[in-house]
């Protein structure tokens, strides 16, 4: 089939039965139109709409190498650095239509799968059919163009303990018994963003397991549809009003549903496992295979747009109301600029420098982007308070859509207006302003991004303990015994 068009995606969508509870409301089917989620789905529905356009399709697609239709340029293999660029220049398209807001296109978990695909032998160690099942998976996937979200951490209860003690065991999920055709799964996880209006979940492993025995049942990696029986997905309540994308520009488009995973008894086929029973292989799954790294590549390709974007946005802001001359605006405007470039420059550096890995699969160094990864979810809390120090008490008195262009007209034209630009345009400016940096969205936005990856300090930790200093240490070594 190849790459969707949005009305070939939301068709598909609308024929899956997914389990979703939401705000007091249970809702089996019909996702792309329950108000949680058609904003957030039409704008998916324009992403693969962009795939078959004539003004992007070279960018957004290549020829499978299986069937010959055109896929999405996220499942390329890359084997040289012209395919990292043009991996990457795939990516800034999508991440520039959202502006970064959009933490889950398909591109994020189509990098890791085109990874993992390509790594069939390091499943294969555990049995050849897991090799074979993550390889033809990853086909599936590209062949049909399947958008996926994905499951990793245990329920947030007792962080004392790890997830298998948890509840005596019973509440992370976990494998309860076997078949003759698959696993039985019973427990939940947590956190799948865009669950309800995903064709699949990937179920892949949690955090650091200890690999002793007691672990084994909660160490597995498997894909399921989203409608499978027996699985539901509770959502949190919107983050939007349901009002006019003049009333809410980011959120109306781009408020993206996070859900705990219920695992209600749910069976598994054994032909879309990948890993079972096997600490060791869980803890390598991201490292080993290189998926981390080309994850990374991608979302450190999206934060550049999102830093882009609140550079535009406070660009126009401090032109709006005249403060663009003032030096302490000039110092904030630099700061975002050098997010940008910094960010830039730690993609330059990790393709640059990228090899090819022991799967055949040429890889951006890791260095590079783990940088990327600790240093934007700290640098990204600044752009929001910034936008808040531009705009001001200008964020506080915004009337919505019906007044601006109602009976309040006159008013919003007289007393709202801006240096250069008419009243109705500043309170559109100042709305997007609002919703990103004052807003539930923009609030929810913060979070995701600060720990998008994980906790920062462990991550800290990964990077001290992975970052080869070997040389640098022996330099200051020399040093002091120099005559």
């Amino acid at each position: 089939m190849g790459a969707r068009s949005g009305r070939q995606y939301l068709d598909d969508l609308a024929r899956r039965r997914i389990h979703v509870q939401i705000d007091g409301d249970t809702t089996i089917g019909g996702t792309p139109d329950h108000p949680a989620f058609a904003g957030v789905a039409r704008s998916y529905a324009g992403l693969f709409d962009m795939q078959v356009s004539p003004e992007f399709q070279d960018v957004l697609t290549y020829p499978s190498p299986t069937s010959g239709d055109r896929v999405g340029t996220s499942f390329l293999v890359p084997e040289n650095a012209a395919d990292l660029a043009r991996r990457r220049e795939a990516f800034r398209t999508w991440a520039n239509h959202s502006f970064g807001m959009l933490g889950r296109t398909g591109d994020y978990l189509n990098s890791s799968l085109m990874a993992l695909g390509r790594a069939k032998s390091w499943f294969a160690q555990a049995d050849p059919a897991f090799g074979e099942n993550i390889e033809r998976y990853y086909q599936q996937v590209r062949e049909e163009d399947l958008l996926l979200t994905h499951t990793l951490i245990p329920p947030q209860i007792n962080r004392s303990v790890s997830g298998g003690q948890q509840g005596g065991g019973a509440l992370m999920a976990h494998v309860v018994r076997e078949d003759d055709n698959g696993i039985v799964v019973r427990g939940a996880r947590m956190l799948a963003t865009i669950a309800p209006i995903s064709d699949e979940l990937l179920v892949f492993p949690s955090t650091v397991l200890r690999g002793t025995p007691e672990d084994e049942p909660y160490s597995f990696a498997f894909a399921i549809p989203t409608d499978t029986p027996g699985l539901r997905f509770v959502a949190r309540q919107p983050l939007h009003g349901n009002r006019s994308a003049f009333d809410e520009p980011l959120a109306s488009r781009f408020e993206e549903s996070d859900c705990v995973v219920i695992f209600d008894d749910v069976h598994v086929p054994y032909e879309r496992v990948f890993v079972l029973r096997d600490p060791e292989l869980c803890n390598g799954f991201y490292s080993r295979t290189g998926a981390t790294t080309h994850m990374t590549h991608q979302v450190v390709t999206r934060t550049v747009a999102k830093s882009e974007f609140f550079l535009g946005l406070l660009s126009e802001l401090a032109d709006a109301i005249g403060i663009d001359g003032f030096q302490h605006i000039q110092q904030d405007i630099a700061e975002v600029i050098n997010a940008v470039e910094i960010g830039k420059a730690l993609l330059q550096s990790a393709e640059s420098q990228a090899t090819t890995n022991e799967f055949g699969v040429h890889t951006p160094l890791w260095a590079p982007l783990n940088t990327a990864r600790n240093w934007y979810p700290k640098a990204s809390q600044r752009f929001p308070e910034i936008v808040r120090k531009f705009a001001a008490s200008g964020l506080m008195a915004l009337p919505g859509e019906q007044d601006v262009f109602g009976a309040a007209a006159s008013d919003v034209e007289k007393y709202l207006q801006g240096k250069a630009i008419d009243g109705p345009e500043r309170v559109r400016l100042f709305k997007l302003a609002f919703d990103a940096s004052a807003s539930s969205f923009a609030g929810r936005q913060n979070l995701y991004e600060h720990f998008f990856f994980g906790d920062p300090v462990r991550m800290a930790g990964a990077l001290v303990n992975t970052y080869d200093r070997t040389d640098l240490r022996k330099r200051i070594q020399d040093f002091l015994h120099r005559d």
